[in-house]
């Protein structure tokens, strides 16, 4: 098991670097994650991680790319809610990098 530290704190990471546990998850994990994926978190990232840990509570499940941007669009407007914005946020690959750093497990039906 792999395992990241953030302050005094040794937190279980999964085989693919997604939190082991949720229940660990804090702001300051998220800028550890984002770090060692050469990402610096903005304001615009912090509002895709709040809306993804907002639709983890209500469906109990990681979306993949297309919930997540049909998601996106409800709730922050089709100018947030695109593939395109997701994508130059988080890589080219929304789904899986803001589920690992919204501290919620990798979404299921993403290779």
């Amino acid at each position: 098991m792999n395992t990241l530290t953030v302050g005094a704190r040794t937190l279980e990471l999964d085989k693919d670097g997604y939190l082991a546990h949720l229940d660990d998850w804090s702001a300051d994990v998220a800028n550890a994650l984002a770090a060692a994926e050469a990402l610096e978190l903005t304001e615009a990232h912090w509002e895709i991680l709040e809306l993804l840990r907002q639709f983890y509570a209500e469906f109990q499940l990681s979306p993949a790319t297309r919930p997540l941007i049909k998601y996106t669009a409800l709730k922050l407007g089709p100018e947030k809610g695109n593939s395109l914005h997701l994508n130059k946020l988080f890589n080219g690959t929304p789904a899986k990098l803001a589920a690992k750093l919204a501290g919620l497990p990798r979404p299921t039906n993403c290779l």
